[in-house]
């Protein structure tokens, strides 16, 4: 009896490692750091195992169409192409819109310039503006950088900000918000975009067409370069499941104030 015992107790055990929910995440760096609080804040009640990987909206959106994870957190939503690829690897995107963020452009704090319009910008970023002199600035060139093209970042800023104009060759190319912001803040010339959680000192913010990018301005849609950030699953989540919850935690009291802490703008107000 005592041996039947034992065996039963092994055999919940085992069962019960193996039902643990594995949750991968890939995807966006401007979601991530919403994701890591998300996972922080839900692990020490979860029975899921959380891992986090940033790397891009486009790596995402990719990852789950293969099946390499169970969320794709994106900062765009997921492209006509990629529903077309996840439909025929038989996955389902389901997307969960977490909250609202803007691409704020931002420069070096000695920069006296803090406007532009959408017509400067994008003769920045085509090299038909090269000196900050052209612009009422110092007489020094600009060093104009971009995110990498994998970057939902980039997507809303190549589609909203420049029109989809094709960028000039001296444009540079950075693979996360705070490499951006620490390429903006320890070169003078530089422009460069980031969302709005990642404003911080070290860098000055710009007016876009007059417009200042602020919680209230992004909220109330007024910021022309405002956007949701989302989470992505293959179908919609078993009900009550570590998945559901983790993807459903923004609506709580708990994850806005999470999403507020991080310098997004949420959804809801308890």
């Amino acid at each position: 009896m005592m041996k039947n015992l034992f065996t039963m107790i092994l055999f919940l055990a085992f069962s019960s490692f193996v039902v643990a929910q594995e949750i991968r995440i890939e995807g966006s760096t401007t979601v991530g750091p919403i994701v890591d609080a998300f996972v922080e804040a839900i692990k020490p009640d979860s029975e899921a195992r959380f891992t986090v990987k940033k790397t891009g909206s486009g790596d995402g959106a990719a990852a789950l169409i293969d099946g390499r994870c169970e969320v794709a957190a994106m900062s765009r939503f997921m492209k006509k192409e990629e529903y077309e690829k996840a439909v025929a690897a038989g996955r389902m995107p389901v997307p969960f819109t977490i909250c609202m963020d803007g691409v704020c452009f931002i420069v070096h704090p000695s920069n006296p310039v803090r406007q532009l319009t959408q017509l400067q910008v994008t003769a920045i970023y085509t090299g038909k503006i090269k000196s900050w002199k052209e612009l009422n600035g110092a007489d020094i060139p600009i060093v104009a950088i971009s995110r990498d093209t994998s970057s939902g970042t980039y997507e809303v800023f190549h589609e909203l900000a420049v029109s989809k104009a094709k960028l000039g060759n001296s444009v540079e190319y950075t693979n996360s918000n705070p490499q951006m912001f620490t390429r903006i803040s320890t070169t003078p010339g530089a422009i460069g975009y980031v969302g709005i959680g990642f404003l911080q000192e070290g860098v000055a913010t710009i007016r876009f067409d007059n417009k200042l990018p602020s919680k209230e301005s992004i909220a109330d849609g007024s910021y022309p370069l405002a956007r949701p950030l989302y989470l992505f699953t293959n179908g919609y989540p078993k009900l009550g499941s570590p998945l559901m919850k983790f993807c459903n935690f923004y609506l709580t009291e708990e994850g806005q104030d999470v999403i507020t802490a991080k310098g997004f703008v949420p959804f809801t107000k308890y």
